[in-house]
């Protein structure tokens, strides 16, 4: 094994652990996928519909129990099918650094959250961890939300509030997402309030 390699390695691992410690005790679908399409919009579709593997060979994170569904028949559940122009208009494009805290907030429950990422002992870690996460992307990527808040400012604060939806991407009362685009790769996370 090269020094490369051995890089790559535990970039991957840092990238999962941030990855578990942020998104795995809710709801939520976190994947990335190659940047094969002149349309940054069509590659989401694939990772939304998992037909494409992580580019690097990381992990992914989504809940077990949508198995059954996609496996009947609808391979973007918990999305809704839609076309790459549906996708470009329910998003709006954020700054670097308030995608940071959007990931973070991705990590505190719909409702009744007892201590939201603004408020908890630990919200710097959480923050690190979103970071690690996007860092994957590069310094030129871009992020993109759903979130309404992102609708009427450019660079909303995420922590300030409780977790709001925006657009819907799915069938479920609220649903909020993060895009990131580079170059090379497209990563895709997303919260649902599956009540």
């Amino acid at each position: 094994m090269n020094a490369l390699d051995s890089t790559a390695r535990e970039d991957g691992t840092a990238w999962e652990a941030a990855l578990v410690r942020l998104l795995d005790d809710v709801y939520t679908f976190a994947r990335s996928g190659p940047r094969l399409r002149g349309d940054w919009a069509e590659d989401v579709l694939a990772v939304m519909a998992r037909a494409v593997a992580d580019p690097r060979g990381w992990a992914s994170l989504e809940w077990r129990m949508d198995d059954a569904v996609r496996e009947a028949g609808h391979p973007f559940h918990p999305f809704r099918a839609m076309a790459a122009e549906e996708v470009r208009g329910g998003l709006r494009p954020v700054p670097a650094g308030a995608a940071v805290e959007l990931l973070a907030s991705l990590a505190q429950e719909w409702f009744f959250e007892a201590s939201p990422v603004r408020t908890r002992e630990d919200r710097d870690a959480v923050l690190a961890d979103a970071r690690t996460v996007l860092d994957r992307f590069g310094p030129d990527a871009a992020f993109w939300t759903s979130s309404d808040l992102a609708r009427g400012c450019d660079a909303p604060d995420f922590l300030a509030r409780d977790l709001e939806g925006g657009r819907p991407f799915t069938g479920y009362l609220m649903d909020l997402g993060l895009v990131a685009v580079s170059a090379d790769e497209v990563g895709v996370f997303w919260s649902f309030n599956a009540l």
